[in-house]
């Protein structure tokens, strides 16, 4: 089954009501109907970000163990993830953006939701493009 692969960017924003994509998170969210999977470095980015408020993070903490499924594979992802990180340093591209496009690949999904523009610049095996379903 396809499933969107959600970076950071929406997240924040779903749990941020001051964040300018705050209002396109909760419509992407009703409008998706497709499972959404994300892993352990975005889920640390964003309870970082969301450091303003402890009552954001556990919300955000709650709301994931119901909403996303988190893949469990990131750590074996490292060499690939080291080998991106190095490819697009002139990006630059961060832990998260890069254990991404790693799941993406495992996955076999070009699909994600991301407020990034980066991911008009990365690829995937066989310079395949993303989706990006947040702008969608």
């Amino acid at each position: 089954m396809q499933s969107i692969v959600v970076d950071s960017g929406p997240l924040i924003a779903l749990f941020d009501r001051s964040d300018h994509f705050h209002q396109q998170a909760l419509s992407f969210l009703k409008n998706n109907h497709l499972p959404l999977v994300t892993n352990i470095a975005v889920i640390t980015e964003v309870t970082h970000v969301l450091g303003f408020s402890t009552q954001a993070q556990i919300d955000f903490l709650h709301w994931v163990q119901n909403a996303l499924t988190i893949d469990r594979e990131t750590a074996r992802d490292l060499p690939e993830i080291t080998t991106l990180l190095e490819k697009y340093a002139d990006l630059p591209a961060d832990l998260a953006d890069a254990s991404l496009v790693c799941l993406c690949a495992r996955l076999k999904t070009r699909n994600v939701a991301s407020v990034d523009g980066d991911f008009t610049v990365y690829r995937l095996p066989g310079r395949k493009s993303f989706q990006n379903h947040f702008f969608s």
